[in-house]
């Protein structure tokens, strides 16, 4: 309180000072209640828009981090970045019009325009085109994707284009899927329940799925949807030759994206044998797996937006198999491989999809139907249909354990099929397939194969290591490569993988899509079950995570915690880190980048992110110039200074609460302490000038500190280049000698607080401008420093903004040079790096000043900086500028010997020797 109240008073004699210079004030108490008001509102207002620069700032530079593509986000960041961005952009206007006192029309109007069409892009979503609720297959063609998800448009499409046989059923479509969401308020609640989802906490992911699939699942339909699918299952059981009561269906997710160039294999839920009483909740469970945690998970991994969700649902005949499987239309690594790949189990497909069981395998060739490479694995258990609806696994009899799934004939009948349908489809297949109890093969689905590219199974020069024995030999390899990392041993289907280490290694006993949520940070992954075909060895490959599957013994001969080498390449696992192998890990592709996540990341930041407006002095420099929110900042940021200044240069030498500093700076330094910054004069001592001793302020402390000229800047002439000095002589008869708009006053200002301090030097024909936060908090602390001008021509100008850029660089300013113009910025380090850089750029300020005149060359460029950065701040003598043959007719000057020029040592000395910064930020 006793700072607010400090700050109160000096705004209020500063306001006084104003006002008696404008003619329009009385001479009064030191605090008159109105003036404090007004300044009340002016300082928070200045506060206000600084924090809301600040903070837009944060946005834009971490929207630039995620554009690179290599850091996982979702459409909830990119939503809540938008409306922070906004809020702040208006923040700042609503701050500046309080600082000015003017309205900002054309500003505000900017803002609200942007505003408008970021909100444009985050809510644009297609339309439906089929209105329908559920429709027949008869009736579906792949170019119905969007209205009944990519399963069921590719079923339709093979059963009326390509002539195979599928399972008889309908499409349950994506207008139904909205309009169940629009029921009842249910879209709202589900969009307000995913702003909680983070990709950087597993556990808001966790969180939020469960809340939102309970929301689904205690959410009725409508009643004319429910009533659309119960009449939709009445004509499909008449069909079937079967009363609706005796009807099995499996209900099969076919989400909008899903079984495209995105799998999202075993990531949503299928429901199979579904009696007609539970199709209702059976349908609302298919739904609500759209936000199971590992579904969220796989969408944020993909860049996939849940705006553009939409899931059909397949309805089927359920066929109880009596055997099913997968086959590749070619093989999904290997590029000189062509043949069909087939696995096949006993009993329901999942099994064989989920790595269960390790199916029964063969490869047949393109050109004759060949067989190659048949494999029949022991098949212990199965999965079939059990009565009232259920599902059973059932132990295989003992005579066809050991027997394979298909006949040759059979497996050459499905070999012709894959070949059919890569040919229908222009490129390579994943089919499911079944075989009826009957005898009879069905496709129950085909989608785009992943192909890993052209990698050959073993890259030239892989070493053999033959001196090291494998800790585990043999399996079929999914996705090929090398990892290295910590194992991470899983041997139930139910283990917690929130303790999997990032760069670990996962060794499970079966395959499973649920480990989609490790991929990203996984090295490698060995299971001692599963199949090449299976959905966890697709999402392997469109992870591009090193995956060994069949093992057998992984979870045995592999220690919990133990490094391991895994080399996909060549089906093996190495003790310890193989350096010789790593050499041949290839880098992670980023999977941000043309997703739709990003693009529309892209298409939002182009109203938010770029910069613009670079030249206050250009005439576009103005609302109707802002094409980005960050251009809206920058104006208005530019623009409050000059309204402080302003209100400075009025106030500066009057009895107002701009003091003079006095210190051997060779400026005219005036001070403004908004608080905290100066320390309280005597009582009933109005004071009218400070020294050194008076400032408590650590920031500006320290500054003061760098710009006090010691011994050897007083006594050292500065040396002078002839040519330079008759240039900027030649130059100024030549202009307008009465030209005073290029001059700058002699006054500096400083408006400062106990971690604040904005610092203006004006001097002859250049300005500095340097602004910092300086507190506990690292993320807030900042120092940007700008410099401009000069008496030089441009050339010689030019010339020294780029040594001044040198000079920044080398102390971790990021830097930008425009002509004669040069801004540099060091942010988020501690306090007494900062401190430590304030007090070097006060020396910069004196170093640089009149040096333009010197950069005769651009030899004169490296000595300056070179000079500066050794830690000698003088020139002349042993820190010489431009040529030094005589050519120039320059007069040099020794250094006095015995006076060290300050350096390293001092800076240092800073952090121990300013005051501390309070605690509280």
């Amino acid at each position: 309180m006793a700072v607010q109240s400090e700050i109160l008073c000096n705004l209020g004699g500063l306001l006084r000072s104003v006002l008696r210079r404008g003619g329009h004030g009385r001479r009064g108490s030191e605090c008159d209640p109105s003036a404090q008001e007004i300044f009340r509102r002016k300082y928070k207002r200045f506060q206000e828009l600084l924090e809301s620069n600040a903070e837009l700032l944060k946005i834009v530079s971490d929207m630039e981090t995620k554009l690179r593509g290599e850091r996982i986000f979702g459409m909830a960041y990119v939503e809540a970045q938008a409306t922070r961005a906004v809020f702040h952009a208006l923040r700042m206007v609503a701050s500046y019009e309080g600082l000015c006192g003017e309205a900002q029309p054309r500003v505000r109007e900017r803002v609200e325009s942007l505003r408008d069409e970021i909100k444009g892009e985050l809510e644009s979503r297609k339309k439906p085109v089929v209105t329908a609720r559920v429709l027949p297959y008869a009736r579906i063609n792949r170019e119905m994707v969007d209205a009944v998800g990519g399963k069921s448009a590719n079923l339709g499409e093979i059963m009326n284009h390509v002539g195979l046989p599928v399972p008889r059923g309908f499409a349950i479509t994506t207008a139904a899927f909205n309009e169940f969401l629009d029921h009842d308020g249910l879209r709202g609640e589900i969009r307000r329940l995913a702003r909680g989802v983070s990709a950087e906490s597993p556990e808001s992911i966790e969180t939020a799925g469960e809340e939102i699939q309970r929301t689904i699942l205690q959410s009725p339909p409508p009643p004319e949807l429910e009533r659309d699918i119960l009449e939709a299952h009445a004509a499909l059981a008449h069909a079937c030759g079967l009363a609706p009561e005796d009807l099995r269906v499996a209900l099969r997710s076919s989400a909008v994206g899903e079984d495209g160039d995105c799998s999202f294999a075993g990531q949503y839920l299928s429901m199979l044998n579904v009696e007609r009483g539970r199709l209702i909740a059976s349908y609302r469970y298919v739904l609500a797996s759209l936000y199971t945690p590992r579904a969220i998970s796989y969408r944020l991994l993909k860049g996939l937006s849940d705006g553009d969700l939409s899931m059909s649902v397949a309805c089927l005949e359920m066929i109880d198999s009596a055997a099913s499987g997968v086959m590749y239309s070619r093989h999904p690594y290997d590029a000189a491989d062509e043949r069909v790949r087939i696995d096949a189990v006993w009993g329901l497909g999942p099994y064989a999809v989920d790595g269960v069981v390790t199916p029964d395998s063969l490869s047949v060739t393109r050109a004759g139907l060949e067989i190659q490479d048949e494999r029949v694995a022991d098949k212990s258990v199965m999965l079939t249909c059990g009565p009232a609806g259920s599902l059973r696994e059932l132990p295989v009899p003992p005579e066809l354990r050991g027997a394979p799934c298909l006949t040759p004939e059979r497996a050459r009948e499905l070999a012709g099929w894959a070949l059919r349908l890569e040919a229908h489809y222009g490129r390579a297949q994943d089919v499911e397939w079944a075989l009826t109890p009957d005898g009879r093969l069905l496709v129950l689905q085909s989608r785009p194969l992943g192909l890993a590219g052209e990698t050959k199974l073993a890259p030239p020069g892989l070493p053999p290591v033959q001196d090291l024995v494998p800790l585990v030999a043999g399996g079929e390899t999914a996705q090929p490569g090398v990892g290295a990392g910590p194992a991470f041993v899983v041997t139930s289907e139910d283990a917690d993988l929130s303790g999997f280490p990032a760069g670990g290694v996962l060794v499970a006993s079966h395959s499973s899509p649920r480990f989609m949520v490790l991929m990203h940070e996984a090295q490698a992954i060995v299971t001692d079950f599963g199949s090449i075909t299976g959905h966890m060895a697709s999402l392997s490959r469109e992870f591009d995570v090193p995956t060994l599957l069949g093992c057998k013994t992984a979870t045995r001969d592999i220690p919990a915690g133990a490094i391991v080498t895994v080399d996909a390449y060549s089906g093996r696992v190495l003790a310890g880190t193989v350096p010789e192998l790593l050499a041949f890990k290839a880098p992670r592709a980023s999977h941000m980048r043309g997703t739709p996540v990003h693009d529309a990341l892209c298409r939002v930041a182009e109203r938010i992110a770029p910069l613009h407006l670079t030249d206050p002095r250009s005439p576009d420099f103005r609302a109707a110039g802002c094409r980005s929110l960050h251009d809206v900042a920058r104006l208005l940021h530019e623009r409050c200074y000059a309204v402080m200044f302003k209100l400075g240069d009025m106030a500066a030498g009057s009895s107002g609460v701009a003091m003079r500093l006095r210190a051997q700076t060779g400026l005219d330094l005036h001070v403004i302490d908004l608080g905290g910054g100066v320390a309280p004069a005597p009582e009933g001592v109005r004071r009218r000038d400070l020294a050194p001793e008076d400032i408590i302020a650590a920031p500006f402390r320290a500054l003061i500190d760098g710009l006090t000229l010691d011994r050897a800047q007083l006594t050292t002439p500065r040396p002078v280049q002839m040519r330079g000095l008759l240039s900027v002589v030649g130059r100024q008869m030549m202009t307008n000698p009465e030209a005073e708009g290029q001059r700058f006053g002699d006054k500096s200002y400083a408006i400062i607080s106990d971690k604040y301090v904005n610092f203006s030097s004006r001097v002859g024909y250049h300005y500095g401008v340097l602004d910092c936060y300086c507190g506990r908090t690292v993320s807030k602390n900042y120092v940007s420093f700008s410099f401009k001008g000069g008496a030089a021509d441009d050339v010689k100008r030019a010339r020294r903004a780029r040594a001044i850029g040198l000079i920044l660089e080398g102390h971790g300013f990021k830097v930008e040079v425009r002509g004669d113009a040069v801004a540099g910025r060091l942010q988020k380090h501690e306090t007494a790096v900062i401190l430590e850089k304030l007090w070097v750029m006060g020396k910069l300020l004196q170093f640089t000043r009149q040096t333009d005149m010197l950069m005769v060359d651009e030899k004169s460029v490296r000595d300056m900086a070179e000079c500066f950065l050794s830690g000698r701040y003088v020139l002349g003598g042993s820190c010489p500028i431009g040529p030094t043959d005589g050519s120039t007719g320059g007069a040099s000057t020794t250094e006095d010997p015995s006076a060290e020029s300050p350096g390293a040592a001092d800076a240092a000395r800073v952090r121990s020797d300013a005051p501390d910064v309070k605690d509280q930020d």
